[in-house]
């Protein structure tokens, strides 16, 4: 199958999938589009928001349409890390004893981390080389993760009682930090008849894990000119620049892991647009799914309240 050929079907599938999905959730297009582009990019999302908007649905909904192992772990303050990645169990066998590895939650296509900001962040940590590197270690032996792999997350406000603000390098790993809102009047009213009807909609399958390599591979492919590589770079350093009107407002700025994954989600989100290249446009449209977890606002900012998005539409305007 040829790249044109490749790219009509991804669109295809990308109308079953959203068909698929839109059974049970209601409106969200924009949050599933983020989604779908950083499963694209082979990349790892964080959803925020407070309680009761569908995060855990949305994520569960969406692992069931694609044909992928999936698995849920519920973030408490008393999980251990090894109840995350796995542990050795003493086995006696023919009166000798030796270790076997139990494969944790982690060993899975699609994990969902639930409330991963319920947990403190030693058990949080677990998740940093399985994000990183596709491989859990334990007992000295390193296990590999089956491909596709993706962590899915969702956190509550830092702000609410209970939860542990995640570290800056786990913070680091996740492609997008998707925010997660109130639904419109009309959004709602869907939802409260959708779910006091009695039907359940079953979800199908619409992907599997060799559609996913080759769109993934596809993205990959995508070209991109100098100046869009020159102008996502650009962007990102401008958020740890000493000389531009953002830096009233910023205590420490993203590093070189923004611009690869601005780059990567403007090559998808061009590409379901139906475009051969992205633009300028693409990369300021994934700006804020990909930067505002990698910047840290200083007290004039939390005292003026100004929030990350508000940095980054500034300099969005100043980078014009």
């Amino acid at each position: 199958m040829d790249n044109i050929q490749l790219v009509k079907k991804l669109h295809t599938d990308k109308e079953k999938l959203f068909r698929e999905i839109s059974k049970v959730i209601i409106g969200q297009k924009d949050i599933l589009e983020h989604l779908f582009v950083a499963l694209l990019c082979k990349g790892h999302v964080l959803l925020e928001g407070v309680p009761g908007l569908a995060k855990t649905l949305l994520i569960n909904t969406l692992a069931n349409a694609l044909d992928l192992q999936f698995n849920r772990i519920q973030f408490t303050p008393d999980l251990m890390p090894s109840d995350i990645t796995g542990t050795e169990i003493i086995k006696t066998d023919t009166g000798k004893r030796s270790f076997t590895f139990f494969k944790g939650p982690i060993f899975a296509n699609i994990v969902l981390a639930d409330e991963i900001n319920r947990t403190p962040p030693k058990t949080q940590a677990a998740l940093l080389e399985a994000m990183q590197e596709h491989k859990v270690t334990a007992g000295g032996k390193s296990y590999t993760l089956e491909e596709p792999f993706f962590v899915l997350a969702t956190q509550n406000p830092i702000e609410q009682e209970g939860t542990y603000p995640l570290p800056e390098a786990q913070l680091d790993r996740f492609m997008l930090n998707i925010i997660i809102t109130y639904p419109s009047r009309d959004e709602e009213i869907e939802i409260v008849k959708s779910t006091t009807h009695l039907e359940n909609s079953n979800i199908n399958p619409i992907l599997s894990a060799n559609d996913l390599f080759e769109y993934q591979s596809l993205v990959r492919n995508v070209p991109v000119a100098d100046n869009v590589i020159q102008y996502a770079v650009d962007f990102v350093s401008s958020t740890r620049n000493n000389d531009n009107s953002a830096d009233k407002w910023l205590e420490w700025g993203a590093g070189p892991r923004a611009s690869m994954y601005l780059i990567l989600a403007a090559k998808a989100k061009a590409l379901l647009a139906g475009k051969t290249t992205p633009d300028i446009s693409d990369i300021q449209n994934m700006i804020n799914p990909v930067l505002r977890h990698r910047i840290i606002p200083n007290f004039n900012a939390e005292a003026e309240g100004i929030s990350r998005d508000d940095i980054l539409e500034n300099l969005i305007e100043n980078n014009k």
